[in-house]
């Protein structure tokens, strides 16, 4: 264990080897990593942990710079546990270096499909028991974080205080399919939000995806920049400074500057496990989940390439992607072979959420672009001992404003704090 202060807080480091597949305990082990967080005037005080489930899938623990927002808050009372996913961060990293070692693409499916929320909560309690004492722990699941809390009340409940969860009350039994069906129209309704504040973007966009549209407009690392990889920088229209970061990029023209920012946001470099994973999150017993945001976007011809003006895409991803994007094309045998999956593990347990006991307080942010709003509260309305607070003030990063975090906590302490033990 590696330990050191920075200002304002004392770090610790740990790393566990876990089974690569939770029920083959005995085959092939992989490293997880958490940091640990602890106001240094109390690095030796006996007190309670908080997880914190990062969003994505794929994406790898916050690295604070110091103790403010949601950290700073939490740090007033508990050790703060920043989770690196398996294959993220310093956990052992899947990348398409690793995807090389497979033959076939199914032997990459198989490995893959031990990337899921069961496999993260599984570490997550390895952790609880073997590194933080084995005393029950809260949890803050900011979007896919959420999902993986869900996924947690129903696999190992025994282990947890309280659970918190900013934008991320997953559809319980909502596929792939009818997640997307929900997620166009509130995509298309960010664009004419974009257009309303920008108007002269309808021109300058549409020129920009004109000249793209002739082939040969290359990003610093070779790929092709075509119209549906412009599009994918939809994707930030549902955090609250999206708009914004849109025009000052889209200002810029067709630079240097803005290519190396295109590239930047859309070559998955840091996280290729967010697209490799994406739609497979919805998959909890149901069929294949079959490209479901490709399918779905054939029935809203407002996005295609050559509409005008053109829309921008939200989270989805498609098949080309695995084609165009130099990181991503390692993993295509292995993600086509995961879209035609006929059945996947359950995730969530309805009996025993509906029976939960430990304290769940939720925001739903009413015009969350990535996580339906009216899915979150069908959720909410099936989870025991869940209260809610809806609200259209924030976008999905809310929790970057340390009220939030804030109210959660004290929605759960006027009812009686977490559950002890």
């Amino acid at each position: 264990m590696t330990g050191y202060t920075i200002p304002g807080m004392h770090v610790r480091e740990h790393v566990a080897d876990v089974p690569l597949d939770w029920a083959e305990p005995g085959g092939e082990s992989i490293q997880v990593f958490a940091r640990e967080l602890v106001d240094p005037t109390r690095k030796d005080d006996d007190l309670p942990c908080l997880l914190y489930l990062q969003g994505g899938p794929g994406g790898k623990g916050p690295r604070p710079l110091g103790p403010s927002g949601w950290v700073g808050h939490a740090l007033k009372t508990h050790r703060v546990i920043l989770l690196d996913q398996r294959g993220t961060g310093r956990s052992s990293r899947v990348d398409g270096r690793l995807m090389s070692r497979f033959e076939t693409a199914e032997q990459g499916a198989a490995y893959l499909s031990c990337f899921r929320a069961d496999s993260i909560v599984a570490d997550a309690e390895h952790l609880r028991k073997t590194v933080f004492g084995g005393g029950r722990w809260s949890t803050l699941g900011q979007s896919y974080g959420g999902f993986l809390t869900l996924t947690y009340l129903s696999q190992a409940p025994e282990g947890l205080s309280a659970c918190y969860v900013t934008g991320g009350l997953a559809g319980l039994e909502a596929d792939a399919t009818e997640v997307y069906r929900r997620t166009y129209p509130r995509v298309e309704a960010k664009n004419r939000e974009f257009y309303r504040r920008y108007p002269h973007h309808v021109e300058t966009v549409a020129a920009l995806a004109d000249r793209l549209a002739e082939g040969d407009v290359l990003l610093p690392d070779g790929d092709t920049l075509t119209v549906r990889r412009l599009q994918f920088l939809g994707l930030d229209f549902g955090m609250k400074p999206g708009y914004e970061r849109m025009h000052w990029l889209i200002e810029e023209g067709l630079t240097t500057g803005f290519l190396h920012q295109v590239l930047a946001r859309t070559s998955f470099g840091d996280n290729p496990l967010y697209a490799v994973m994406h739609e497979s999150i919805y998959g909890s017993g149901q069929g294949p989940t079959a490209w479901a945001a490709e399918r779905e976007r054939a029935a809203h011809p407002a996005f295609a390439e050559t509409a005008r003006p053109l829309l921008f895409t939200g989270e989805m991803i498609y098949p080309w992607m695995f084609e165009e994007i130099r990181e991503l094309r390692p993993f295509r045998g292995a993600v086509e072979a995961m879209a035609a999956r006929e059945e996947w593990p359950a995730l969530y347990d309805l009996d025993r959420l509906a029976a939960n006991e430990v304290p769940v307080a939720a925001t739903v942010y009413f015009d969350d672009m990535y996580v339906d709003s009216g899915l979150q509260l069908e959720t909410a309305a099936r989870i025991g001992n869940a209260e809610v607070w809806v609200t259209n003030e924030y976008e999905h990063d809310g929790l970057g404003d340390d009220r939030v975090f804030a109210r959660l906590t004290k929605l759960v302490d006027e009812r009686g704090g977490g559950l002890r033990g």
